[in-house]
This record gives structure tokens, C-alpha cells and sequence, in this order.
């Protein structure tokens, strides 16, 4: 992987680090009342695989969206205004964290239901197969996903119609508070793929390098053979499952598997490598830092200045 490429993907992920925290400080502080599903921990996840797509290629997202919309370019105020629910927002503040898009930069849609985004997403790789147009899309779910029958449905789907499509499982582990092992038998989630024949790809540990080079095979093979594939990201989200606080006091969570993963940063890990190339410095990170939390402050301020959307719009874009 190129310097200059991992520069920017360490921008990326820490920009969406920094905006993640910012949103659980004003969250804690009651300056929002949205539901929240943040992403800390899970950055290069959505980073590294979005590096291989273009704005044309789509993706498909659940309740766990931000770093997703962020990854693939969404504006971040319009963002940040929908989490507010503002009018100015990417939903016009109708439907806050959890339903996030930006059809400018193929980020299609976000959707709270588990599951519910997998079948949208072959849809669309159906209707741009039929239409002959050479796009991609890519469906994010959570490990807890794949429990739902939806998923198995499209998979046989996907796989009888030689779909262009990536189904990228972002398997943290947990599903709310319950463990893989407790919600499904020993064995590899490969073998959820194999059993529709379709290309399952895994990475080796969750830095960025390992997810870039996976979302690359991925994406050269869909393009080449206009067939499924199914990727499997293994990453870790350090606060609560809905919400901005650190919940170990439940103790759901090991705390020696919580201090595995955190001494394992993927962002720090990107930012060490990144200092011994000597690609950037010290004073250049701290500058970065402080650039990036002075711009999101105002947007923030925008946001939380802007006009509410009016009662007389409601009803817009709900079928009767």
C-alpha cells in the first residue's frame, strides 16, 4: 500500500474518530436527543474497504452508519444537521444517526433494521446488471446480520443471478450484549458463503492494510467475473452498543479482550507506522488534530443553528 494512500486513509480515519467524540461529549451534555451507534474502534473497517470503490459504486449501510457515510465522502454537515434533525440535514431531519445518505458520493442509503439493508443493496446490483452499467454494490452488516433469514435469501440469490455485489460482514463479535459464540455454533462464517458458492474473503488481523488489500481482491473480482463475494472484517467498537458511554461496568465484555483490541488501535497503529516512514511528524499531527476539531466545532455550531424543519413537511415523501 502506497504512503501517500495510507496518509490518507489515516486522515480519514482519524477525522472520523474525532467527529465520533464530539458527537458522545455533546451527546452526554443533552445538546442532542437522537440514538446514536457510534463507531470508535471500528474505523479502518469502513476506511479500508471504501478506499477501492468510486462514487459511482454504491453502498449500503445499517444503524451503525457514521464511519460508513465518512468513509465513502458524505457531507459531513448535512450529516451532523441530520443528527441534530434539521432541516438542512441528508434527511432533512426526518431521520436522524440511523438513516444517513449521500447519493452524490454512492453512499444509498443507511437502515436501522437488521438486515434490511442486504436485500436493497442486490436490487440494486440486479438492476444495474440488467441496465449493463459496471457498478458495484456493497452491502455493511453487523456478524448479528447473518442470523437473519434475509441474508441467506439474498445470498441465493445473489449467487443463482451472478450478482455484482460485496456483502462485507463487519464482525465485531456482539450482537448488543451477546457474544458470537452464544448466538451461533463453531465455525467459520465462511462457510455461510461457500454454502451459497460464493467468494469469501477474511482479513488476517483489523489494520488498515489487511482490510485495503481484501476490499481489493474483492472488488477486482466482482469486476472481473461480475460476481458475488463475501468479505469478512474482523473488528472490535469500544463504547456501548446505542449510545456514547463506556459500558464494562455490565460486564458483557472481558475486560482483557476490551484491552486486546484498544492496545491494537488501528489508528494508532496506522499513526506509528506512518511517523517511522516519516511520512508525517509529530507537529504535523498535533496541527492535523487541532485543524480538524476547530472545523468540527463550526460545523457543530452551523448545526445546531440551523432552523428546524417545518410541521407542513411532515408528510413529504411518505406514500399514502
Amino acid at each position: 500500500m502506497k504512503k501517500n494512500l495510507q496518509l490518507l486513509a489515516y486522515k480519514k480515519m482519524l477525522m472520523i474518530r474525532l467527529v465520533e467524540e464530539e458527537i458522545a461529549k455533546r451527546y452526554k451534555k443533552q445538546l442532542m436527543r437522537c440514538p446514536i451507534h457510534l463507531s470508535v474502534g471500528q474505523e479502518a473497517a469502513a476506511v479500508g474497504f471504501c478506499l477501492n470503490l468510486n462514487n459511482k459504486d454504491k453502498i449500503f449501510s445499517t444503524h451503525r452508519c457514521h464511519a460508513h457515510y465518512l468513509a465513502k465522502g458524505g457531507n459531513l454537515q448535512k450529516m451532523i444537521s441530520e443528527i441534530h434533525g434539521k432541516s438542512d440535514g441528508c434527511c432533512g431531519g426526518r431521520g436522524g444517526s440511523m438513516h444517513l445518505f449521500d447519493t452524490k458520493v454512492g453512499m444509498i442509503s443507511s437502515v436501522p433494521i437488521v438486515g434490511s439493508s442486504i436485500p436493497i443493496a442486490a436490487g440494486s446490483a440486479l438492476s444495474d446488471k440488467i441496465d449493463k452499467k459496471k457498478i458495484i454494490s456493497a452491502v455493511i452488516f453487523g456478524d448479528a446480520a447473518v442470523e437473519e433469514g434475509v441474508f441467506h435469501e439474498t445470498m441465493n440469490f445473489a449467487s443463482l443471478y451472478e450478482l455484482p455485489i460485496i456483502f462485507v460482514c463487519e464482525n465485531n463479535s456482539y450482537s448488543c450484549y451477546t457474544h458470537l459464540n452464544k448466538r451461533q455454533p463453531n465455525r467459520s462464517l465462511e462457510r455461510l458463503a461457500y454454502a451459497h458458492k460464493i467468494k469469501y474473503i477474511s482479513t488476517k488481523d483489523h489494520h488498515l492494510e489487511s482490510i485495503f488489500e481484501i476490499s481489493k481482491l474483492s472488488t477486482d473480482y466482482v469486476k472481473k467475473f461480475s460476481k458475488p463475494c463475501m468479505i469478512e472484517i474482523n473488528t472490535y467498537r469500544y463504547l456501548e452498543h446505542c449510545g456514547p458511554n463506556n459500558d464494562d461496568k455490565l460486564k458483557y465484555r472481558d475486560i482483557n479482550e476490551i484491552k486486546y483490541w484498544k492496545k491494537r488501535d488501528p489508528i494508532d497503529f496506522l499513526y506509528k507506522r506512518l511517523l517511522k516512514l516519516k511520512v508525517i511528524s509529530k507537529e504535523e499531527n498535533l496541527k492535523l488534530i487541532s485543524d480538524n476539531l476547530s472545523l468540527i466545532n463550526k460545523i457543530f455550531e452551523k448545526a445546531e443553528n440551523s432552523k428546524l424543519p417545518l410541521k407542513l413537511e411532515a408528510s413529504k415523501f411518505v406514500y399514502a
